[in-house]
C-alpha cells in the first residue's frame, strides 16, 4: 500500500520540522511538503496533490480558517486536520474550522515539553487520525463477518434516558442531532464527545445557542432532568448514579479507557446500571472501538442501541464495530437520528400507541 502523502502547513519553523520528523518515522506516511502560510499551501496543493493536509489555525498572511475555506472550495474531498493550541482562542477557532468542513483536529504539544514527549503525542494522537481519515474507516470492517440479523422481542417500554457517544466528526454530528430534539423532550440526554478541556465547554455553549433544549457541560452533583443535555467535560469520565428518587452526574479521573477520558464505555455502563432496560444508546461517527463494550452492557440490561450509518459518518469506526458485534437495534443516516431518537422516546408514552411500535427489532433495520 502506498504511503499517505501529507502536506504540513504551519507558520512555525520549529513545529513544521517537529511534525514532519514525527510523521516520517511512520513508514505508512510521507510528508511531501511544508508551507508557512495559507497562500503558499494553496499553491503547493495543486503541485503536490497531497492525500491529507495538517493545517495550523493561527498563521499570518492567510490564517487557517481562510485557508480551509479555500481548500474546501477547490478540493472538497481532501481530509484536513487542524493543528491548534490548547487555549480558549485555539479551541474556539478549531470549532469554527470543524463547522467549515475540517475533518478533525489535534492539539499542539506543549512548548514546555521535551521533543520526545511531543513526538510521542503526535504518534499516539495525530497519526491514528491521519490513517483513519485516509482509510475512510478506523477499522477494517470490510474484512469482518457481518452479524446474522437477530430478532429481539421487546415490549413497548419507556425510555428514560438517552446516552450518546461520538468522536471524529462528532461536533458537527451533534450539531445536526441536538438542535432537532424538541424542547418538551421527555428524558435527559447525556453525551460523551472525545475532546480535551476547554473544547467541551465551548462545544456545549455552541450547541446550547442552537438548540431548543438546554445544553451544558456536565458538572459533578448535577441532578438530571427531562429536556436537558449534558456533555462530559474533557479529561473527566462522566457517569450517572441513582440516588433516591434522583439521578445525578458523577465525574472522575480514573484511568482512560480505549485511550479516552471521557470514554463512551464508562458512560454507557453507568446508564445501563442506573436505568436498566430504560436506556437508548446512540453511537455516532468516530474512530476506534469506544462504545462497543458499553453498548453490550446497555443491551444486556434490556435497553436499545442505535447507530449512525456508514455513508453519513466521517469515520465508521465506533458505530461500525457496534454493528459488527451485533449490538445495533437500528442503523440510520445522520439526518434521521434525531427523529428516530424522538420516536423511540415517545413510543412508550403515547396513550394509544399502535401495535406496530411493539417490535421485533432486527439488527441493522429500523422498526417499522
Amino acid at each position: 500500500m502506498a504511503a499517505i502523502r501529507i502536506l504540513v502547513v504551519d507558520d512555525s519553523v520549529v513545529i513544521r520540522k517537529l511534525l514532519s520528523d514525527a510523521l516520517r518515522r511512520d513508514p505508512g506516511l510521507d510528508v511531501i511538503g511544508t508551507a508557512g502560510d495559507g497562500r503558499i499551501a494553496l499553491a503547493k496543493i495543486s503541485q503536490l496533490h497531497p492525500d491529507l493536509i495538517t493545517l495550523d489555525v493561527e498563521m499570518p498572511v492567510m490564517d487557517g480558517l481562510e485557508t480551509l475555506a479555500e481548500v474546501r472550495k477547490l478540493y472538497p474531498k481532501i481530509p484536513v486536520i487542524m493543528f491548534s493550541t490548547l487555549t480558549e482562542r485555539g479551541a474556539a477557532a478549531t470549532l469554527d474550522a470543524l463547522s467549515l468542513g475540517a475533518s478533525d483536529y489535534a492539539t499542539k504539544p506543549s512548548s514546555t515539553g521535551s521533543p520526545a514527549v511531543a513526538i510521542e503525542a503526535i504518534r499516539t494522537k495525530l497519526i491514528p487520525k491521519i490513517k483513519a481519515l485516509c482509510a475512510g474507516s478506523a477499522t477494517k470492517l470490510e474484512s469482518l463477518p457481518l452479524p446474522v440479523p437477530t430478532l429481539r422481542l421487546r415490549a413497548p417500554g419507556r425510555i428514560e434516558i438517552v446516552a450518546i457517544g461520538a468522536s471524529t466528526g462528532g461536533p458537527n454530528a451533534l450539531a445536526e442531532v441536538l438542535p432537532r430534539i424538541p424542547k418538551d423532550f421527555a428524558v435527559p440526554v447525556v453525551v460523551v464527545q472525545h475532546m480535551p478541556p476547554i473544547f467541551t465547554r465551548l462545544l456545549a455553549d455552541r450547541l446550547a445557542s442552537r438548540s431548543a433544549i438546554p445544553v451544558q457541560e456536565g458538572r459533578a452533583g448535577v441532578n438530571l432532568r427531562a429536556g436537558g443535555a449534558w456533555i462530559a467535560p474533557g479529561n473527566f469520565h462522566m457517569t450517572v448514579k441513582h440516588a433516591g428518587v434522583d439521578w445525578g452526574l458523577v465525574l472522575n479521573q480514573e484511568l482512560p479507557e480505549n485511550s479516552c477520558r471521557p470514554a463512551v464505555d464508562v458512560l454507557f455502563r453507568s446508564v445501563a446500571l442506573a436505568y436498566g432496560p430504560s436506556v437508548l444508546g446512540v453511537v455516532m461517527t468516530g474512530m476506534g472501538s469506544d462504545g462497543v463494550v458499553g453498548s453490550r452492557h446497555i443491551r444486556d440490561a434490556g435497553g436499545e442501541v442505535i447507530i449512525q450509518d456508514k455513508a453519513s459518518a466521517v469515520v465508521w469506526g465506533m458505530p461500525g464495530l457496534v454493528y459488527a458485534a451485533g449490538y445495533a437495534d437500528g442503523v440510520y443516516p445522520l439526518d434521521r437520528l434525531a427523529p428516530e431518537i424522538t420516536r423511540r422516546v415517545l413510543q412508550g408514552r403515547t396513550p394509544h400507541s399502535s401495535t406496530h411500535l411493539t417490535s421485533y427489532i432486527a439488527v441493522g433495520q429500523p422498526a417499522k
